[in-house]
């Protein structure tokens, strides 16, 4: 035969390669290398074990095996909100689930993308109060964006998909996938990319032109105008924008406890943070406003104090990407839903378009606010006990560290403090809890903040009590070459409990004493327990030892550092609104704003 005529022969058509068949547990795994995936957090048992097995095998996706669920979600949301990048926790189910609930619930005020995956009992048995089984579908649908349950192992691929779109699209939070035991066992063709099929979920991005047309003439008009920035433009990524459109209307801008380090703390238009804690100009320049341009915030109370009481004269303009949250707490003027560095694009060219050449004059207004920053500085008094005042540790902490370094704190008054008294230059640089108030996110956080981020310096700043909730983890910390830096703020207390003690309850302090401190027995001895774990471990109790211990800490990077702050109890956080009254009755010290005649 020759070769023309081994051409003509007749061949069947071309057929598409079969998908290759693999066990649903092999199918999360490489699922997830194809997602992007470099790491997650994680801890194995019985439902979730068939992933674990090729985990073992994979060289894209590094399991790293924390010593508790809710230390692995945690990590999940540090490692997210460091990066932008979607965070992964796993555990098994019963126990393991539910371990994971507070960081879910955490991440969903937050608008932290997360994904957590978790095992569940064979399908046959869900229903029958198996060992270990928890309904997490149904625990977690309040504090979800969605939730996938799946007893299919040709499923597995789409909902791992359709996760990850959910989670970091639109307003990001957390997205659950449930996997039952036997579809990780059972073996389906792995079929990538999947179809994606999420009826109903199409986030609204572009806003619309008369709105942002009718913000931009408010914007010409106002007198005493703020713009009002939550933690939405972090999670936007739209600093940059941010920035464009402060320095085109001249406004001052207050960045809440979420958003601060979106708006350079050195640029003079910043006033600094609003709310309970917040500075004097930056609560008042919102309490007096004709204007409230609010982006990607919420109003939520700890902002407004007794919200009918809020900003009394002022028009809203309210942008955010979650309808839901719009007029929610504040009637919103003009609405506007839209991703907010879109927005902010349109409207900074909508509002240069509606001035032209000449600025609205604002000079009056600003005269004011100046007044208040000088009359008002942040600041702090010596301690009267001889302890170490906490404002001074955690300021030098930012100083010589630099704007460069990552903030995790964990809840309470050295959050407030941190807050405050670190000079934020750029967004991602201050992670911590401010919906769920979670005790016990610090340590967790700054480890997957560390994993995201290896090359900058990351600080746990946490108190005697938050870090006694998930200190373990500086195991996880130490076996896996993870130097993150600890500075416990150690009151030997519940320090913002026993303030709000000490000023509403007669100084009664009722169960808030944790004896880890000054004057007390020391359980547990925070440096002993930290060289346990493999640290660097550090008391500091002299003012003089704060900035060597620091300057020790920013120098030894082959170990995580635990340096034991011994700070007065006694020391508060000021400014403070308290709650439930009219934020005009800020009080700058306790000796210094109108007395607390308002029920609490």
């Amino acid at each position: 035969m020759t070769a023309d005529s081994v051409s003509a022969v007749p061949r069947p058509p071309s057929q598409k390669a079969a998908a290759p068949e693999i066990t649903g547990a092999e199918a999360v795994v490489r699922a997830l290398g194809l997602l992007g995936v470099t790491d997650v957090f994680g801890i194995p048992g019985g439902t979730i074990m068939p992933v674990y097995d090729p985990l073992l095998d994979d060289d894209t996706v590094r399991h790293i095996l924390v010593r508790h669920e809710q230390g692995a979600g945690h990590a999940a949301e540090g490692y997210a909100a460091a990066s932008g990048r979607v965070g992964v926790a796993i555990a098994t189910s019963g126990p393991g689930a539910t371990n994971l609930v507070t960081a879910i619930a955490d991440a969903y005020m937050d608008s932290v993308p997360l994904v957590a995956i978790t095992g569940q009992v064979f399908s046959h048995l869900m229903g029958t109060d198996a060992f270990q089984e928890a309904d997490i579908v149904g625990i977690t649908m309040p504090v979800t964006k969605h939730s996938f349950l799946v007893k299919h192992p040709e499923d597995i691929p789409g909902a791992l998909a359709a996760a990850f779109e959910v989670a970091s699209t639109g307003r990001p939070g957390p997205v659950l996938v449930d996997i039952t035991k036997d579809a990780q066992q059972k073996s389906a063709p792995f079929v990538w990319p999947p179809k994606i099929d999420l009826p109903g979920y199409r986030p609204v991005t572009k806003a619309h032109g008369k709105q942002i047309q009718a913000a931009a003439a408010l914007l010409a008009e106002a007198k005493k105008p703020v713009l009002y920035v939550g933690g939405g433009v972090v999670r936007g990524r739209a600093a940059a924008e941010l920035l464009a459109l402060a320095e085109s209307t001249n406004a001052p801008v207050v960045t809440t406890l979420m958003a601060r380090g979106v708006f350079p703390d050195s640029h003079q238009q910043h006033l600094g943070m609003p709310g309970m804690h917040g500075t004097v100009p930056a609560v008042l320049a919102l309490q007096e406003s004709d204007l409230i341009v609010a982006l990607g915030a919420r109003f939520d109370d700890r902002v407004t104090g007794k919200a009918a009481d809020f900003a009394p004269n002022a028009k809203v303009v309210h942008v955010d990407i979650d309808p839901a949250e719009i007029s929610k707490i504040r009637n919103a003027d003009v609405p506007i839903v839209g991703d907010v560095r879109d927005v902010l694009i349109d409207l900074d060219a909508a509002f240069r378009g509606a001035v032209g050449t000449t600025k609205p004059d604002i000079a009056e207004w600003w005269s004011y606010l100046d007044g208040l920053r000088e009359e008002f500085p942040l600041g702090f008094s010596p301690t009267e006990d001889g302890l170490l005042a906490p404002q001074h540790v955690i300021q030098r902490i930012g100083e010589l560290t630099g704007p460069e370094g990552i903030y995790v704190a964990g809840v309470g008054q050295h959050q407030m403090w941190a807050a405050q008294f670190i000079k934020y230059e750029r967004p991602n640089a201050w992670l911590n809890s401010g919906g769920a108030g979670t005790m016990g996110y610090s340590v967790p956080a700054a480890m997957g903040a560390k994993v995201a981020e290896p090359d900058r310096v990351v600080w746990s700043i946490d108190g005697d009590g938050c870090f006694q909730m998930t200190n373990q983890e500086l195991a996880t910390c130490a076996i896996n070459n993870i130097p993150i830096k600890v500075a416990i703020i150690n009151n030997s207390s519940l320090g913002m409990v026993r303030q709000w003690q000490t000023l509403f309850y007669d100084g009664r302090h009722s169960n808030t004493d944790l004896n880890t401190g000054h004057g007390t027995i020391r359980i547990p001895d925070f440096v002993k327990l930290a060289e346990a774990y493999g640290c660097l471990a550090i008391r500091v109790e002299k003012e003089e030892e704060v900035d060597a211990a620091i300057k020790l800490a920013l120098e030894t990077n082959d170990r995580p550092v635990v340096i034991d702050f011994v700070v007065s109890a006694d020391a508060m956080v000021w400014p403070m609104v308290p709650q439930g009254v009219s934020n005009s009755y800020v009080q700058y010290a306790r000796d210094h704003a109108p007395t607390f005649d308002e029920e609490i």
